[in-house]
């Protein structure tokens, strides 16, 4: 089996995985789910596998990459882990968890991955797709959001498509689950707050604290100040709509759409791309949301959204 041509997408199943992996060890790029978005995934390993990441999203070559591996003996081959690493791995992995830890010299992961810092972003992940994928390779696998850079994350390969075009293969396995990316934590620092929350964190670390928004010098992914962002203009914690805005609910709060009717933060987060997805496609020239809490996967959800409507 291999990719159409017209069409380069191919549902979830061991040929597809095959039909992906010979495109990845021939040097390519495949969009593949993972529990949080679709990434854009290559060969970590392989400068100009990764050169093409870049060139697909339009991405600063000064933002890192996360990179996938199938297990933590894995992950330890490539970066260096502290007892505080490792009981968070022990804690949270496979899961939507990415650990910035010191890169080994030997760790044979392109300069590009890491944007040249001495640190690597790390996880591994837990959807099917990615760890069939990371199995049929046997490599790591750099794989950032599949979109054009700074835009609104996948949560469907229709999303895939519509960002990065025709070109781009696609290993289609439905809509993701957690909806928003990886937690990212550097020691005991959150860079990134995403589905482990720090709640969590804090019960494994005993304390965490929060980093900067947008720090000077970029370390991780999801660190640049305007990101994840729909084409319209984004209103944040509407109560109602105005005469020109696709109004995005929550709770008490109705509109055109919503990502809980209830009030489940949880349900929300995994609604919150897509739905800014459907109200940048309106015909609404304005997009508002309603407040979210930021409590739990609240913080995560209201990170996306600042960044959102940050231009």
């Amino acid at each position: 089996m291999a990719f159409p041509d017209t069409d380069p997408t191919l549902p979830f199943s061991p040929a597809a995985i095959r039909a992906a992996a010979q495109v990845l060890r021939a040097g390519g790029i495949v969009a593949v789910p993972t529990e949080t978005v679709y990434g854009l995934a290559a060969d970590a390993t392989e400068p100009q596998a990764v050169a093409r990441i870049y060139a697909a999203k339009g991405r600063p070559s000064f933002n890192p990459l996360i990179v996938h591996v199938p297990d933590l003996a894995a992950a330890e081959a490539i970066a260096e882990f502290d007892a505080e690493a490792l009981a968070l791995a022990g804690a949270f992995w496979p899961g939507p968890l990415t650990l910035v830890r010191p890169v080994r010299r030997d760790s044979g992961i392109a300069a590009l991955v890491t944007a040249g810092l001495d640190t690597v972003a790390i996880r591994v992940p837990r959807h099917r797709a990615m760890q069939a994928l990371l199995g049929e390779t046997g490599r790591p696998l750099a794989a950032p959001s599949a979109n054009a850079s700074g835009g609104i994350s996948p949560t469907r390969s229709q999303h895939v498509r519509a960002s990065l075009g025709p070109a781009v293969p696609i290993l289609d396995d439905g809509a993701t689950e957690a909806g928003v990316e990886s937690t990212i934590v550097a020691g005991r620092t959150i860079l990134r707050p995403g589905p482990v929350t720090a709640a969590m964190l804090a019960e494994v670390l005993g304390e965490v604290e929060q980093g900067p928004e947008a720090p000077a010098i970029v370390t991780a992914p999801g660190q640049l100040a305007s990101h994840y962002a729909p084409r319209k203009p984004l209103r944040l914690n509407a109560m109602r709509a105005e005469a020109d805005e696709w109004l995005i609910g929550f709770g008490a709060v109705t509109g055109q759409d919503t990502l809980s009717a209830s009030g489940d933060a949880v349900e929300a987060a995994a609604r919150l791309f897509d739905a800014l997805h459907r109200a940048d496609a309106s015909d609404r020239p304005r997009l508002a949301i309603a407040p979210i809490p930021a409590e739990g996967i609240g913080d995560a959800i209201n990170d996306r959204l600042r960044r959102a409507a940050t231009r």
